[in-house]
């Protein structure tokens, strides 16, 4: 789609004062799929030559904003980590074309903050972090699980780059497990349920997304029995935060999660009770 309102797009890479109408474009998958009539700029991420994916010293792995689905795919095909898998299904989630595979960023799907963006998926479930860059230059580090607050909502201020997501190594080593439900044969994910055992201690995360208006990420120190389980994620989700729209009601979201959970848990944990 056009967008007739935008009369400029200035290459990221040459610093300018951020102005009232202006928006960072990666892929422009979302920006150019809708009216965007309150934006006049685009300041254009595409020619920063951000390294897409790069494993760290640390065994962490950096995931540029920039990074498509396509090219987070193909690294993960080649990554020699357990939770390895965990990306390819995430990435599968999009129900997308090629050419949306192509073009579409990481970034751009955390910062749309939808429901059920796989990449929001990802990154909470393994414990992400975003690196986030202000006008002024100043730096803070905020996790995923907290960056998206709402649907459609974040935590950037006006300006603020989303520059990277960061995978802690021990993260990367976890056995995952991974629950989706749409109400249809390729539709929109309306329940998405992550789980992640840490073999070294033996500890048990479950995320919860596309089911609830934010990333919702349980820890537990070692795995919980099912009626443990079911109070954390009652008491961590309220009646209000599970999400309503055409792709599937709150009740049935919540039936779903608490399904879908319960079976992670017997999954990784290995427990009965």
């Amino acid at each position: 789609m056009d967008l007739n309102t935008v009369v400029e797009i200035r290459d990221a890479r040459r610093p300018a004062p951020w102005r009232p109408g202006d928006a960072w474009l990666g892929g422009g998958t979302y920006l150019f799929s809708e009216p965007q009539p309150h934006l006049r700029r685009l300041v254009d991420l595409s020619r920063t030559g951000w390294t897409p994916v790069r494993r760290q010293p640390d065994g962490s792995l950096e995931i540029a904003a920039t990074c498509t689905i396509a090219q987070l795919s193909r690294f993960a095909q080649a990554l020699p980590a357990e939770a390895a898998p965990l990306f390819e299904q995430c990435c599968r989630a999009f129900l997308a074309s090629f050419k949306i595979w192509n073009m579409a960023t990481v970034g751009g799907n955390l910062c749309n903050a939808l429901p059920a963006g796989p990449m929001t998926s990802l990154t909470s479930a393994l414990d992400g972090t975003c690196l986030l860059i202000a006008q002024d230059g100043a730096r803070r580090r905020v996790k995923v699980a907290d960056f998206v607050t709402g649907a459609g909502r974040k935590v950037l201020a006006e300006g603020e780059l989303l520059r990277s997501v960061t995978l802690p190594a021990r993260a990367l080593g976890c056995r995952t497990a991974f629950r989706q439900a749409s109400l249809y044969g390729l539709g929109r994910s309306g329940v998405l349920v992550i789980g992640a055992l840490d073999p070294v201690d033996g500890s048990l995360a479950v995320t919860v997304t596309a089911a609830t208006v934010r990333p919702v990420r349980l820890w537990f120190p070692l795995p919980p029995t099912a009626g443990a389980l079911r109070s954390a994620l009652g008491s961590a989700v309220a009646d209000g935060e599970w999400f309503d729209d055409i792709h599937g009601l709150p009740e049935w979201r919540r039936h779903m999660t608490f399904r879908y959970a319960e079976e992670i848990r017997r999954e990784l944990g290995g427990a009965t009770r």
